[in-house]
């Protein structure tokens, strides 16, 4: 019997949606299927007072990797965004990363030296402390990388609302190196080109599956294709892999995150796109204000109101939307077991964040899908 796909997709995120792009250009068909309403994944923005607002969460592309650069721009156009989050402290604001900022704010500083000068005085008094023995959490490593007050004010609070713990129940591991820039550049990224793209992220998704099949509102657990080979000759599955095998093994665990997003009656809230808060004073551990993606200079004050949205994390519960596996020794070793057995599968490929078990960045899977591309 005559297969009618060459590839059945299940997920319209970043990695299903390129890998579907990719495959239809090499000349093959291919059926993309979504569990949601809307084709996207966690890219898809709904569109509120004209605001594109990004509903799973801020995504910034960025890269250093030209050929992926010259990809997404060959697909659409890309703004001039550059990342340049502010940290919120009981009313302080901060810079971050941590620079030349963030130091002069916090100790009045004025030179490199000084700063660094202030940050080995705080990191020798930490390392003294442990009296010859390594950091055993979380805390203890970030005291001997950064020092006392940053840790405190600026990665303490704003990391246990994140993981839901105390820093000193977190492993060491989790934070063995702080970015600490000694210029004043608040700019997040270390990496050659960023940017959003021109129109949102649905422009992107929607150029990518131009011409290709797609269904939304298909569970492919609960839907025919789950008996894919009697449509495709392939798979691509980007949901979670423990699900992908009924969660034989165990189930892994994350963390998630929700929204709270309303319509504020003025066009400038908070004067950029991200602010952090990390402090215990405030439930969420940021508030994006999604205009100044793709609005800038006078275009914010064209639309007379904003759209700002608080982000809360909080312990994955089934129903729930995963967002970031959680990288501790038990949920390593079994992400490892049920990667063998992903391995083992016949004409599948696990990709994406949910198919892997490993937190993605954008641009690192446009790279992975162009490597198979090439093969």
């Amino acid at each position: 019997m005559k297969k009618a796909y060459d590839y059945l997709i299940v997920g319209s995120g970043l990695f299903g949606s390129t890998f579907a792009y990719l495959a239809k250009k090499a000349g093959k068909k291919c059926l993309v299927i979504d569990k949601r309403p809307q084709l996207g994944g966690n890219l898809y923005c709904e569109k509120i007072e004209g605001i594109n607002v990004h509903k799973y969460g801020a995504h910034i592309f960025h890269t250093s990797n030209k050929e992926v650069w010259n990809f997404v721009n060959s697909i659409v156009d890309f703004n001039r965004y550059t990342n340049n989050p502010v940290a919120n402290y009981k009313g302080e604001l901060y810079n971050l990363p941590f620079n030349m900022n963030t130091f002069n704010r916090l100790w009045g500083v004025k030179t490199p030296a000084e700063a660094q000068a202030k940050i080995d005085e705080q990191k020798s008094e930490a390392i003294k402390a442990l009296d010859g023995h390594e950091p055993q959490n979380l805390e203890e490593q970030a005291f001997t990388l950064v020092g006392k007050d940053i840790f405190e004010k600026l990665i303490k609070e704003y990391t246990e609302k994140q993981w839901g713990r105390k820093c000193t129940e977190l492993p060491a591991f989790i934070i063995r190196r702080l970015p600490v820039r000694f210029v004043f550049d608040n700019n997040y990224f270390n990496d050659k080109y960023q940017g959003i793209p021109v129109g949102g992220y649905n422009k992107l998704i929607e150029s990518l599956l131009n011409g290709i099949e797609t269904l939304v509102s298909v569970d492919f657990f609960t839907s025919e294709y789950k008996d894919w080979m009697k449509y495709a000759k392939n798979l691509v599955y980007t949901g979670a892999i423990d699900e992908y095998f009924g969660y034989s093994l165990g189930k892994l665990d994350w963390r998630t995150v929700s929204f709270k997003t309303r319509v504020e009656d003025t066009p400038n809230y908070q004067g950029n796109a991200i602010v952090n808060y990390t402090s215990h004073d405030r439930p969420y551990t940021r508030v994006i204000e999604h205009k100044h993606f793709e609005m800038f200079g006078q275009e914010v004050y064209d639309y007379p109101k904003t759209i700002v949205s608080e982000e809360y994390s909080t312990e994955f519960q089934d129903g729930m939307e995963p967002y970031y596996p959680v990288n501790d020794e038990r949920n390593n070793r079994l992400a490892e077991e049920y990667r063998i057995l992903a391995r083992k599968e016949e004409n599948v490929i696990f990709g994406g964040r949910l198919g892997e078990y490993k937190y993605y960045d954008m641009a690192p899977i446009i790279e992975q899908v162009l490597k198979m591309y090439k093969k």
